[in-house]
């Protein structure tokens, strides 16, 4: 096409080799390297997690990475690397290819498999140990790999859409307007009967929120040990709020499963480690051993810096750092019974 125009000339194969950095479901196109759980977990936090969040639970709009295992036949699923992805392949390649944003193609092969291997263990697919290379990608089966099939649309469906379209004088008859949105019993009103929308109504909700937004939620108890009574509505609710940071990869409630992490279900006063079903570090079915259990004080300290309390234990998450967030969530859970 070049020589046609008369521009420029062909690209060399070691020109297209450079700039071709796509890597598919088998492998080809992988770089040398490897990267381990915990080297990705200190360059995830370096590069990723101002958007993604440290635990790859995602942060303000920016897309959630771990969690959502089971959730793709619910209402709202929870799309993320675990539930959704079908090939790692694809992991790698946006990786490499477009992060970090507004610095894309930054970051080393090394570090590529790094991350990679983190977000693997964020959705608890390998232990923290792991290391990812080139030799063992294919190796790791996704989730979510025979949840896609191929688009046939183009030859099933497309024929039967295709027809010349009319250009001009395509109506036979002249439009009119046939019923009133009022007429069909669609248009709320007042209870004086006016259509809704007045300046009454909008004041009183002005007013109505207005107070909403000033109502006072109660301060989190001055010791930390000590969680707000179960039956304190306002601290609750704050505490199912704050507890959005951690349900990428803890359910709770009603049919609650084993996710990345375990279901919290009557957790305050459980022993530590003891959720059926889940596998744990060996750091935290030791302490559970040796008789640790998650009173109120034990989870706010762990809540507070869970690494430093645990030392070794699964969960990245850096903890909550505001004493009020933590007695709000524990306060949450205190009331989610097993």
């Amino acid at each position: 096409m070049a020589e046609n125009l008369g521009l420029g000339r062909a690209a060399l194969p070691e020109e297209i080799a450079a700039w071709d950095v796509a890597v598919l479901p088998d492998g080809t196109g992988l770089p040398e390297g490897s990267g381990d759980v915990l080297t990705g977990e200190e360059v995830f936090a370096e590069k990723c997690a101002v958007c993604h969040g440290e635990f790859a639970e995602g942060l303000d709009s920016w897309p959630v990475l771990a969690g959502g295992e089971g959730s793709l036949t619910d209402p709202r699923p929870v799309k993320t690397v675990g539930s959704y992805w079908p090939h790692l392949s694809t992991v790698f390649d946006y990786v490499h290819r477009s992060m970090p944003f507004g610095q894309a193609q930054t970051i080393s092969a090394d570090e590529t498999y790094a991350i990679t291997a983190f977000l693997l263990y964020s959705n608890g697919l390998v232990e923290d140990d792991f290391v990812l290379s080139k030799e063992n990608f294919t190796d790791i089966k996704m989730p979510n790999a025979e949840g896609f099939y191929i688009d046939d649309r183009p030859d099933s469906e497309y024929a039967l859409f295709k027809a010349e379209p009319c250009m001009a004088d395509c109506r036979t008859t002249a439009p009119k307007v046939v019923k009133r949105a009022i007429d069909l019993n669609v248009t709320p009103e007042d209870p004086d009967g006016r259509p809704a929308g007045t300046l009454p109504l909008i004041a009183a909700a002005t007013e109505a929120h207005a107070e909403t937004e000033t109502a006072a939620i109660p301060e989190a108890a001055a010791e930390p040990s000590a969680a707000a009574p179960i039956d304190d509505p306002a601290l609750v609710a704050a505490g199912e709020k704050v507890f959005k940071k951690c349900s990428a990869c803890h359910k709770v409630g009603e049919g609650a499963k084993n996710a990345t992490g375990p279901t919290l279900n009557g957790i305050v006063g459980k022993a530590v480690g003891a959720v059926a079903g889940f596998k744990y570090s060996a750091a935290m079915t030791g302490a559970g051993a040796g008789g640790m259990a998650w009173d109120v004080a034990t989870l706010d300290a762990y809540l507070a810096d869970p690494k430093g309390f645990i030392p070794k234990n699964k969960m990245s998450f850096a903890g909550l750092k505001k004493s009020e967030d933590r007695a709000a969530v524990i306060t949450y859970l205190s009331t989610l019974a097993e």
